[in-house]
């Protein structure tokens, strides 16, 4: 993609488009995070895999290093956290900085959206074009987590509409059945 190729007006819209679902699939993510039972932090299904807990940081540190790429610019190294143990501890070190960057995520301009950012001398696309990247790369270590939370026992939290353990909606649940939170 070449930011000569946005008219006016269009990485503005992109954003627009992206952040809702950015911010819906954040959510999924959480849950996910979170299901991690504290006893399984080091399991992996294979030697090569990553830990589960490894794995969740890597997923939250990724997505806020490349909302930094869009807000900044440019791909600077990130900070991992240091003192995080348990999936819910993840999960909040994860949604606290998340949050933090929504604000400048909204604020930006049409020109800085549309603005080329170097992704590791490989690519160079709008600004805008990476929060896709950053949904893409959260889905998929999110399905690799949520694959894991099976093997481990733990309870799977429902993704788009429902999981074996969360059926959607819940079994005596009179309520309407909202749209899921992803949709």
């Amino acid at each position: 993609m070449d930011s000569a190729t946005l008219l006016p007006g269009q990485a503005t819209f992109l954003r627009d488009f992206l952040l809702p679902q950015l911010t819906a699939e954040h959510a999924v993510t959480c849950r996910i995070v979170a299901a991690i039972p504290a006893d399984q932090v080091d399991y992996r299904p294979h030697p090569k895999a990553m830990p589960a807990l490894a794995l969740a940081g890597h997923l939250a540190l990724c997505e806020l290093w490349f909302l930094d790429a869009v807000i900044d610019r440019v791909f600077r190294d990130a900070d991992a956290p240091t003192d995080v143990r348990t999936g819910p501890e993840m999960t909040a070190w994860y949604a606290e900085r998340f949050a933090a960057r929504l604000p400048s995520l909204a604020a930006l301009t049409d020109d800085a959206l549309a603005t080329p950012v170097n992704y590791l001398d490989l690519r160079r696309d709008p600004a805008v074009a990476y929060l896709n990247i950053a949904i893409r790369h959260s889905v998929h270590h999110r399905g690799q987590l949520s694959a894991y939370l099976r093997a481990m026992g733990a309870v799977v939290p429902a993704i788009y509409v429902e999981s074996a353990d969360e059926p959607y909606p819940a079994a005596g649940d009179s309520r309407p059945a909202q749209p899921p939170p992803a949709f």
